[in-house]
């Protein structure tokens, strides 16, 4: 069955940067597009980036574009997603997703979900 298994998050301060890994199996995993969603407390589901299924193609919210970063290893079935110059609003719950409908902001379009990784930035 399919898996994403997301790593990588934790506690870090205004400034520092984090890079999220997401292990997929159970599926082509190039044959997906991915992408990194997050979720802060008390907020919904929000869209950071997508990268299409041979990383040709990127997209980034308008809060990442600049400091964050998605890329694939199609050989070792990994997402990543390097952030820089994390904020205090960058904290969440990040989520990895693979779709099969192209590279998409929408998370309608996305078949498989991880379980997540906190990242928490401390001011």
């Amino acid at each position: 069955q399919a898996q994403l298994v997301e790593s990588g998050g934790g506690l870090v301060q205004a400034g520092d940067s984090l890079r999220l890994s997401c292990a997929a199996s159970g599926f082509t995993f190039s044959s997906a597009a991915m992408g990194w969603f997050r979720q802060a407390p008390g907020k919904e589901r929000e869209f950071v980036a997508t990268i299409s299924r041979i990383g040709s193609g990127t997209y980034y919210a308008d809060s990442a574009k600049g400091r964050f970063t998605i890329s694939r290893d199609n050989a070792k079935n990994t997402v990543y997603l390097q952030m820089n110059s994390l904020k205090p609003e960058d904290t969440g719950v990040y989520y990895c997703a693979a779709g099969f409908s192209g590279a998409t902001i929408w998370y309608g379009n996305y078949k498989y979900w991880g379980k997540g990784t906190q990242v928490t930035v401390s001011s």
